[in-house]
């Protein structure tokens, strides 16, 4: 794909940022950088943790509420669809009232509902709470994106968006850790109350260190600008691709996760609850590789990142088919890491790509994201009923050969225009 400082989605007429970033730019060792990453970790931690709450649970859900497997993932499905449908407008609150302040309010009201989500009555009431919950998360990964270009030099911009996604991982990780355990001891609910508690934690934490944005100009809530900014980004090549990129790496992630502790309560590994949700420690390469996304940027290309994530996450799915506990994990390690690298590389490709309307950029990716997760979830759900592992792999193969088709085209279209520059040069 072509670096993402071509095809910037600027307006004519507007000015262009300047190339030496301002005094203001928070970066590695500055004042205000530590805790602005300590802050939006916390508040990654969260989102995952709360967004995937009952993942890990679908088996007892389905067992207490006696439904199927594709019924029970509609309590991911609705929270991730509900995110998807919500993040645009949201983020365009964010464009008049402030990122801080946003993220803020969304995550004291995903906060409150995780505590009132273990007290739904019936699965009908646990799916539309997760909904509510979803939507209200959505205020945050836009904002979180928009507020980290804003206030971040061009240089760290990678760096920093990788530790908010590997807060993502730690969420995601503890959320279906503590859940498994908690479950296995005193029930679904309980597991779901200790989520929301963890999530009062780094609720706390995240607006007590986040420093207050020093480049943020407040705009007006226009809607035929957002329509048009909208407009403009779809309109865009380039983050047309990454959108698509980093729906399907989430498809894929979807469809394993939601699908996994089936599989593992089953024969022939008959894990316990517990156990199963310790499965999820993989998370840990997560953080790792996210993290470490800018420095394979900087080795490989954005391209390249995202072919190794591509060979990464294939090679998991593979593996992953093995009636052996070892090899299953080994599996889910290279899924975990090609998926999250992946995530960390497009997610700052869209960063970086769109000069202005960023928070509608990054809503659109989040859009999009969480959309893929929510069809990957139920998809993942229809073909393991149908065809059971191998079908949701078959799934995720088809997803990850989605990603391939992109970069491969993007590549393309790089060395086009890079043919088209250098005879314009000659002539």
């Amino acid at each position: 794909m072509p670096s993402a400082s071509t095809k910037a989605s600027t307006p004519v007429g507007a000015v262009s940022p300047s190339s030496s970033p301002s005094p203001a730019l928070l970066a590695p060792g500055r004042p205000g950088y530590r805790r602005m990453s300590f802050a939006l970790f916390a508040a990654g931690v969260a989102t995952f943790a709360l967004l995937y709450s009952t993942q890990a649970l679908l088996p007892a859900v389905s067992a207490e509420f006696g439904v199927s497997a594709s019924a029970a993932s509609w309590t991911v499905s609705a929270a991730t669809g509900a995110l998807a449908l919500c993040v645009l407008p949201l983020s365009a609150l964010s464009e008049r009232f402030g990122r801080r302040t946003l993220m803020t309010a969304s995550l004291v009201v995903a906060v409150v509902l995780g505590l009132l989500v273990p007290f739904a009555p019936s699965l009908e009431w646990l799916v539309a709470l997760r909904a509510v919950q979803g939507a209200a998360l959505a205020g945050l990964p836009a904002s979180a994106m928009a507020y980290l270009a804003e206030e971040v030099r061009p240089k760290a911009l990678v760096a920093a968006i990788g530790l908010f996604v590997a807060g993502n991982s730690i969420g995601g990780m503890s959320g279906r850790i503590v859940t498994g355990w908690v479950a296995q001891l005193w029930g679904w609910r309980a597991a779901l109350a200790a989520v929301g508690l963890l999530a009062v934690v780094c609720a706390l934490v995240f607006r007590a260190m986040l420093p207050k944005a020093r480049n943020f100009t407040p705009g007006s809530l226009n809607p035929r600008a957002l329509a048009k900014t909208v407009r403009g980004h779809l309109a865009d090549p380039l983050l047309l691709r990454l959108y698509a990129i980093g729906a399907l790496f989430m498809t894929v992630f979807g469809a394993v996760y939601t699908v996994i502790g089936y599989r593992l309560v089953e024969a022939p590994f008959n894990l316990p609850q517990g156990v199963v949700g310790s499965i999820f420690l993989v998370y840990l390469v997560g953080t790792v590789s996210s993290a470490a996304a800018g420095k394979l940027v900087s080795r490989m290309g954005r391209r390249g990142a995202l072919y190794l994530a591509v060979t990464t996450t294939t090679a998991g799915l593979l593996l992953s088919l093995a009636d052996s506990l070892p090899a299953v994990l080994l599996g889910l390690v290279l899924i975990t890491a090609g998926f999250f690298a992946g995530h960390a590389v497009a997610s700052s490709s869209v960063s970086r790509t769109a000069t202005t309307g960023r928070a509608q950029a990054s809503a659109l990716y989040q859009s999009a994201y969480y959309l893929g997760s929510s069809v990957g979830g139920t998809l993942g759900a229809v073909a393991f009923h149908s065809g059971g592992w191998a079908g949701t792999v078959v799934l995720g193969l088809l997803a990850v050969l989605g990603v391939v088709s992109i970069t491969l085209y993007g590549t393309r279209v790089a060395r086009a225009e890079h043919r088209l520059v250098l005879a314009t040069a000659r002539r």
